[in-house]
């Protein structure tokens, strides 16, 4: 065990993750790097470092939370026993879980150590933390629990030991987890709007794409390699009938997301179907509104060039909101800020939007017509067509290119081809077994928009003469008339 420290001790990540006394601190990276276990001996590393009472007693209290009592269990309880033993710290399985190291040190003083291990998986769950006096606290697999707990956490810490028992020498957050998707809280503290106060660690990959060699192979600078029997193949071997976002998320460590499910499109590859540069849109093309209707409405912008690629530059989606506001405070602004002089709009919805709406009797397609748009319903809404609509512009290429291109704003569609637009699972025995038609939820809906787009293609695919501009600069566009 020894030894086991002595090389987890020597990971740079991880020693500056230690080195830190930042108030919120949180280190992401693969399966199997040490996040874990660095997290149990910060905790105790703490502990130590705390300033005795005047009896001499360095006392500390730390909550331990995980998004739920099984993961709790099975994962985080496990991993604390592994690093400190029952007989150094027994473990009460009490309603809260809780355990109580004490130990003689060499100085004379008394380590008190009392750790409580708390399943919070709610925002509503932040009751249960009302009452706590902490030290410190460490969220085990920080992505499954909500910002309301870490918000609720930072007023329970620091109270513990009281003032007159010397106060705390630190307190503060840790937290770890393998990586979250780009929209989850985690990204926006660490990659975007990071508070004062808090510091953020990712380890390197464990493994990295040679591309040469056409291979997953070991990366150089993997972190906490010598502590696992297998050494590097520990993570190679996972690799094995993955797709590459289960890879680059649990193995390599990147932000993403990786789902449960039966992926809609197979035929789609990241590599080649998604740019991350800024595609301009033609003047002397039509350009397409796919949408989808409801109270979660989502517009998708496209264009088809004459050879038949379908160049996908943009996606609005809105949540809680009827398709006269959605128009209104979104895509109409939307067309008239990024898209001037476009020539001609190709609006094209599910049909059912020509059925009238129990209130006032109106149409999706009259408010369409109402912004001056000129509507046309898809050929159909049956879910087979619509999907191998997107799957023909996906299978093939045009002059050596991919025949569907996503560009950077596509941002929900482009997790949805990665998994999440899928095919639930159903709970049955036996073989894996899915529904017949994708999972209603955030991206079906803009999804079921480029489903329309795609079937409209060949309506998409003509050069318009070279006339005025439909709303030239400092001009409202037509379709603005009345409705603001």
């Amino acid at each position: 065990m020894a030894s086991r420290i002595r090389h987890y001790f020597q990971e740079p990540t991880l020693a500056r993750f230690h080195a830190d006394d930042s108030f919120v601190r949180g280190i992401r990276g693969p399966f199997g790097s040490g996040k874990s276990v660095g997290c149990c001996m910060e905790v105790v590393m703490r502990a130590y470092r705390q300033a005795p009472s005047a009896e001499g007693v360095r006392k500390s209290r730390w909550a331990i939370i995980r998004n739920t009592y099984g993961e709790l269990k099975t994962t985080t309880i496990k991993t604390w026993q592994d690093w400190i033993p029952e007989d150094v710290c027994p473990i009460v399985y009490d309603a809260p879980i809780r355990g109580h190291m004490t130990q003689k040190l060499e100085d004379g003083t008394t380590l008190d150590l009392e750790v409580m291990f708390i399943a919070l998986d709610r925002p509503d769950h932040v009751r249960k933390l009302l009452s706590l006096e902490l030290t410190g606290a460490w969220i085990n697999e920080a992505r499954w629990v909500p910002l309301a707990i870490l918000h609720a956490l930072t007023g329970r810490v620091g109270r513990f030991p009281a003032k007159i028992d010397g106060g705390c020498s630190w307190s503060g957050i840790i937290m770890d987890t393998n990586p979250p998707d780009t929209d989850h809280w985690w990204y926006l503290h660490a990659e975007e709007e990071t508070p004062e106060g808090w510091a953020f660690y990712a380890q390197p990959p464990a493994i990295v794409w040679n591309e040469k060699a056409g291979c997953w192979q070991e990366n150089p600078l993997a972190e906490n390699v010598r502590n696992h029997s297998n050494g590097i193949q520990y993570w190679l071997r996972q690799v094995a009938g993955k797709v590459k976002e289960w890879i680059k998320v649990f193995l390599c460590g990147e932000y993403g997301a990786v789902l449960d499910g039966k992926v809609v499109y197979p035929e789609y590859n990241d590599d080649l179907h998604h740019t991350d540069n800024e595609i301009a849109y033609a003047t002397n093309l039509p350009l397409g509104l796919g949408f989808d209707f409801g109270l979660t409405p989502a517009c998708i912008f496209g264009q088809v060039t004459p050879r038949g690629r379908l160049i996908v530059m943009d996606e609005l989606c809105a949540k809680d909101m009827g398709i006269r506001q959605f128009l209104r405070d979104c895509v109409i602004p939307h067309l008239h800020t990024f898209y001037p002089g476009i020539k001609k709009i190709l609006v094209v919805g599910d049909p059912a939007g020509n059925s009238r709406a129990p209130t006032d009797e109106k149409t999706c397609f009259d408010e369409l017509r109402a912004a001056g748009f000129h509507p046309v319903g898809a050929p159909t809404n049956a879910f087979i067509p619509r999907r191998e609509a997107v799957a023909g512009f996906l299978n093939k290429l045009v002059d050596g290119k991919p025949g569907l291109v996503l560009g950077p704003k596509a941002k929900i569609l482009r997790k949805g081809f990665l998994g999440g637009y899928h095919y639930r699972r159903v709970a049955v025995s036996g073989a894996d077994r899915f529904t017949e038609e994708p999972n209603k939820n955030e991206f079906s809906h803009p999804h079921d928009g480029l489903q329309y787009l795609a079937l409209m293609g060949s309506s998409l695919a003509t050069t318009l003469p070279n006339e005025p501009a439909m709303f030239p600069a400092n001009e409202a566009p037509p379709f603005l008339a009345g409705t603001m």
